[in-house]
């Protein structure tokens, strides 16, 4: 058993090491040997000079070896441990992460004994465990696997009402050593160990490595120059983890002081001393500056109530009322997900609290009873900051792809320097060294030492502009996959329709189905329940709460105060006081309230319509018709309904269970509501649609509602069919929503009817799809999903992923988090800002902003993060728009010199991913965007399209100049043909230019229908490579062999000196010639990023590279070429290079467009299907 398999969110499985003595590690060991052999035998045998190159070869290999076990964790555990099978003999395990969760660890295994007294031996009565990313992992005897550190969050609601927390010192030390304290620990590295670090990293080593090379080849200017690149980039990247660091070390636990229930008494205990399963005392507590204090740790209410703000966490800007577990089932469990409206989650804030005084405990300042469930890094806040923090190290872009890209082009090099070998070995006067040095160089010069850096470049550009934009991203990997997404989900309430309600009346009272918008005329009873049943609730003298809910007590014209008492504001109604209230559950999709009018007790509920259908008496005829003409409108429509209670007292009343409160009910009609749909939804889907994405609605919300939204916004445009239990009662059917047209459902035939029609599900045929073992069959061709319960949102994610589709999902952060985790792309939604103007592209941050976008409003609790972000303040504020057009040309360029260097100093080098601060990420998604729209979807995919091509244009690039490289190095080196080493420089600050350039290519304000091509491996790719190489291979062997043709009859050393001539005067400008033609040939500008000409400071580039070689090549410039270390060239044979040069970028340019033409990005299977579909339907009509 040396692999324990877990399967966990994490952790995939353990592998159980020993570590080896180090005599008997496997770079110890074997290189003593080594060594004792050269001394003994290489030495006296063979020259000296040969046997030091025998030990320099031997000392590279054993600090290859050496390197090798810090960069590969398996090769580590191969050469420093040994594995085991028995746990008790292993001292240390190898830790494989799930996909997408970083990459693998060797963390050391502890043993240790449990306290309270055991008096077992440690082995047995201990526990074995290790910590992994701030998680701690115990071993299960049991089930012979590790487990996550069990915290007290899953009991049943009677453990907690009657825990009284830790009752001896024994067990608070025994709950201490098993938690430990309640703190975010993590070690402030410094910046020489970071720097460190980054020299450690293969890349860098290799380009170290590459740089001695090109010393020993006498290149000096161009390995200084690289060095000096190098140190720069890394130091600037070591300094912006540094400060990225630093400013997560900020976030801490806080530290107030609470009363703590420990030992049978109430003591003072800071927030950082709480334990799981410690009984507080918790309420509203602000600092010395008066701001609010954070609750220190996830907790569960057993008494009184709160409103808390959880904006940090969610982005959620309305206040959350939480309530206690009284009156909760005593055997039931605690399920996180479905009792949020219980717990306190660490990092909130308690904006009030009402205590209760009928606990079995009575808490000495008037707090609210709670029982701490997780402390530190389990806590909601303390996972953000796991996804922040373990989550930085992981920018890159396919890279399993870059090195089987690499892989390709050195079996080419191999091949040129086993070439160069061969013919080197066959001529006895050649300098080995030399020889061996050459083979080096062309082995080398493949794998290009700035591609890390490009990637990487390309990834934080994005992460960047979406920054700008006030999208932030907790996990950049994500990005590339953005571009890759072919279908959109869409939550409906408050993501494409906005969260301003307006309520339109009542009706379902009286047989006419006209809707009664004046309330005088509506009974009593049905007003009552639209002013009482609701969470509302006043915070420092504001309402707030539901919209809905605001909408309704707006619409009866009530009003509500402090008190819980809701009273007509005109004439002579009965105040309505609320005493209890049970509030709205998803899952139970309805909430009621116990209120007391006069002396009289009712229960007033409401609820959706088929909720609330089955729990009355009473069933009116048209209930059905009724509501189904609203929804079938777009209203959303709540069934309202009541129930007359027997005198009893107060108490009696709040204890009341919750089913007997909603069952037996008497019907008092249906609100109705209007939930207008967002300005820009209908707009923002209409583009998505068109740029090759399906498009998808999940919702909790009524069938016909969502299917009218979604007509509204082009979710759907055919003939829409409902899937709903059959009105026989035997199985199910698809009805059309005015119930004209009825299928039977059979579910090898729902492919063929998505053709012809766009398919809705509800919520209730789930378990039938399940059962059925359907779900793939079926849902990859619905378009609407309705009553969706938020576990089948992340059920409906699971069945798209697993038909090979790449999903975004784009909800509010609530109730939304389980589908936006599952999905490849999920965007949370934080109502904070007004979107930005929708032709805003980010182009045009780059060019004169002339609106300043809007700053977030800043809730009134927010945190101080919350607030400090940088979020969408794009535009220098100390530069007054008006007057711009009084500016001098002079001073323009000075503001915008100033503006570049600002953004510059704020980027840094684009390779350090910026900042994502706790108010800016929402624990529900890897993107969250401050806006109240759907437009950061459309942003989201266009940086990720971008972010995809980019990488691809780079890929090719650096092919094609790698190809080019290996050749001249190889074949003409044999001919003598060297570079200088000013030429070798010129050329490595051109190529630094251009690659800076491309990589900051923005992308186009509109989506094309064009998708790019999601992989490097495609016929597209590997045809274009050839081709192009191909042209330049004749361009370069022609230019050479026509130069040759004025050279003198004199023999070149392979191994002199530079000096220099025709041929390599003529092999520089063709080089340079052919790079500059590959860049300009292979940049991917329309459709997805700007085009040549709109990208400015690449066509400068570009355009200073052709004045450049024409200034060169027509020797203008006498100085400069002697500079250079060039020969003049004949007059025909200048004419002939700028002729072949034209002819080389024409002939290229038209393959590589040729190619763009023959193979487009691919479209996904899905699509094509149901455009076939549409394309039968329309002859059909016809």
């Amino acid at each position: 058993m040396s692999r324990i398999h877990i399967d966990g969110k994490v952790v995939e499985w353990v592998d159980l090491l020993k570590k080896r003595h180090w005599p008997w590690r496997l770079d110890v060991w074997p290189f003593a040997i080594l060594y004792a052999t050269w001394l003994l035998t290489v030495v006296p045998s063979i020259d000296f000079g040969d046997a030091v190159i025998v030990f320099g070869g031997l000392v590279a290999i054993h600090i290859l070896v050496l390197l090798f076990t810090a960069w590969s964790v398996d090769f580590r555990c191969f050469v420093q441990y040994r594995k085991v099978k028995d746990i008790y003999h292993a001292d240390a395990c190898k830790i494989t992460p799930s996909k997408f969760s970083g990459s693998k660890e060797i963390v050391p295994l502890h043993f240790r004994k449990t306290l309270a007294g055991s008096s077992s031996p440690p082995l047995d009565g201990g526990e074995i465990y290790f910590d992994f990313r701030k998680q701690c992992f115990i071993f299960s005897k049991e089930r012979e696997t590790f487990c996550k550190l069990p915290y007290p969050s899953k009991e049943t609601f009677g453990f907690y009402l009657k825990s009284t927390g830790h009752g001896s010192e024994a067990k608070v030390a025994a709950a201490t050593e098993k938690w430990g304290r309640n703190v975010f620990e993590y070690p402030q590295p410094t910046f020489q160990k970071l720097m460190k670090e980054h020299c450690m990293e293969p890349f860098f080593v290799f380009q170290v490595f590459c740089v001695g090379l090109w010393c020993l080849d006498e290149y000096w200017y161009y390995s200084l120059f690289t060095l000096f690149m190098l140190f720069l980039f890394e130091s600037t990247m070591a300094k912006a983890r540094l400060k990225t660091l630093t400013e997560l070390r900020r976030v801490r636990v806080d530290s107030q002081t609470l009363m703590v229930h420990r030992c049978g008494r109430w003591v003072e205990l800071p927030g950082t001393e709480l334990l799981p399963g410690d009984v507080v005392s918790i309420g509203r507590s602000s600092g010395q500056n008066g701001e609010d204090k954070s609750v220190p740790a996830d907790m569960l209410l057993l008494a009184g109530s709160a409103i808390v703000n959880e904006a940090i966490l969610t982005g959620e800007s309305t206040p959350q009322w939480k309530v206690s577990i009284l009156g909760r089932g005593f055997e039931e469990k605690l399920s996180a997900k479905r009792d949020k409206s219980h717990l306190l989650f660490g990092g909130t804030k308690i904006l009030q609290h009402t205590p209760d005084k009928s606990s079995h405990l009575k808490t000495p300042n008037g707090g609210c009873l709670a029982i701490v469930l997780r402390t530190g890094f389990e806590t909601s806040q303390g996972k953000l900051m796991r996804t922040i923090l373990f989550s930085t190290e992981r920018v890159t872009a396919n890279s399993w792809e870059s090195g089987l890209f690499i892989l390709f082009l050195v079996i080419f090099a191999i091949i040129a320097a086993g070439y160069v070998l061969k013919k080197g070995l066959e001529d006895p006067t050649r300098s080995r060294y030399k020889l061996f040095l050459s083979c080096s160089l062309i082995i080398t010069s493949v794998i290009p030492p700035e591609l890390p850096m490009e990637l990487s470049i390309a990834v934080n550009t994005s992460l960047i502009a979406l920054a700008r934009r006030g999208i932030f991203c907790t996990e950049p990997f994500r990005i590339p996959f953005a571009g890759k997404v072919d279908i959109c989900c869409f939550d409906k309430t408050g993501t494409l329709t906005s969260d301003d309600m307006e309520f339109r009346g009542v009706d379902g009272l009286t047989d006419s189905l006209d809707l009664q918008s004046d309330m005088t005329n509506v009974p009593v009873r049905t007003v009552e329940i639209l002013a009482a049943c609701h969470a509302l609730v006043f915070v420092d003298n504001k309402l707030v709460g539901d919209p809905l809910e605001k909408a309704a007590l707006k619409g009866v014209d009530w009003a509500y105060t402090s008190d819980e008492k809701a009273m007509p504001k005109k004439g002579g109604g009965q105040a309505v006081q609320i005493i209890q209230r049970h509030h709205f559950a998803s899952h139970l999709k309805r909430m009621s309230v116990i209120v007391r009018v006069q002396e009289e007790f009712f229960a007033f509920v409401k609820g959706a319509p088929e909720t609330i259908q089955d729990r009355l008496t009473d069933l009116p005829s048209l209930y059905v018709d009724t509501y189904k003409k609203y929804t079938r409108q777009g209203s959303r429509v709540l069934a309202l309904a009541y129930k007359h209670l027997p005198d009893m007292a107060v108490s009696e009343a709040r204890s009341l269970e919750r089913d007997l409160v909603e069952i037996g009910l008497t019907f008092a009609g249906f609100a109705v509501f209007n939930c207008p749909i967002r300005a820009d939804s209908a707009s923002v889907l209409s583009e998505l649609r068109g740029s090759s994405h399906d498009l998808v609605m999940i919702t909790g919300d009524q069938a016909l509602t969502a299917c009218y939204v979604a007509s509204q916004v082009h979710i759907i445009s055919k003939p829409t069919l409902i899937l709903s239990p059959a009105r026989s009662g035997d199985g199910f059917e698809w009805i059309s929503p005015d119930e004209t047209d009825i299928v039977p459902y059979c579910e090898k035939e729902v492919e063929n009817l998505s053709c012809s029609y766009d398919l809705c599900i509800g919520g209730n045929c789930f378990e039938m799809l399940q059962l059925t073992n359907s779900v793939l069959q079926v849902i990859p061709y619905v378009k609407v999903f309705a009553r969706v319960a938020p576990e089948q949102k992340e059920l409906i994610m699971t069945a798209f992923k697993t038909v090979g589709r790449m999903t975004l999902m784009c909800g509010d952060g609530t109730n939304d988090v389980g589908a936006l985790k599952q999905a490849h792309v999920g965007v949370a939604l934080l109502n904070a800002v007004p979107p930005a103007q929708s032709g805003d592209s980010s182009s045009s941050q780059s060019s004169k902003p002339k609106t300043k976008p809007a700053k977030p409003k800043k809730p009134k609790s927010g945190s101080e993060l919350n607030g400090d972000s940088k979020t969408l303040s794009t535009v220098d504020p100390r530069v007054p728009s008006g007057s711009n057009r009084h500016i001098t040309a002079a001073e323009k360029q000075r503001q915008k010199l100033k503006q570049l260097m600002d953004e510059m100093n704020e980027e840094g080098d684009g390779r350090s991913t910026p900042l994502v601060k706790l108010g800016d990420a929402s624990m529900a998604s890897p993107f969250t965007a401050k806006h109240a729209s759907v437009a950061p979807t459309v942003d989201i995919i266009r940086q990720g399209r971008s972010t995809l091509v980019t990488t691809l244009q780079m890929f090719k690039i650096l092919g094609l100049n790698c190809l080019a490289t290996a050749y001249v190095l190889s074949v003409m080196y044999l001919d003598g043909v060297k570079l200088g080493d000013m030429q070798a420089t010129i050329s490595g600050i051109f190529t630094a230019a251009f690659f800076l350039f491309i990589s900051h290519a923005r992308p186009l304000p509109t989506l094309s229908a064009a998708r790019p091509h999601p992989n490097i491996f495609c016929a597209y790719v590997f045809l274009s490579l050839l081709g192009q190489f191909a042209v330049h291979l004749l361009f370069l062997i022609s230019a050479v062999n026509e130069a040759s043709k004025f050279m003198p009859e004199e023999c070149i050393e392979p191994d002199s000196d530079f000096h220099p001539n025709l041929v390599n005067t003529v092999s520089y400008m063709v080089n340079m010639m052919i790079q500059v033609a590959t860049f300009a040939v292979n940049y991917m500008g329309h459709p997805f990023n700007q085009s040549i000409p709109e990208n400015k400071p690449f066509m400068y580039a570009l355009l200073a590279a052709a004045g450049f070689f024409t200034v060169i090549t027509s020797d203008m410039f006498r100085n400069l070429n002697d500079w250079l270390k060039l020969v003049p060239l004949p007059k025909e044979l200048q004419g002939k290079l700028i002729i072949w040069a034209l002819l080389m970028f024409s002939t290229c340019y038209t393959w590589e467009r040729l190619l763009r033409w023959a193979f487009p990005g691919r479209m996904p299977a899905g699509k094509k299907q149901q455009r076939e579909g549409a394309a039968t339907l329309q002859k059909k009509q016809l």
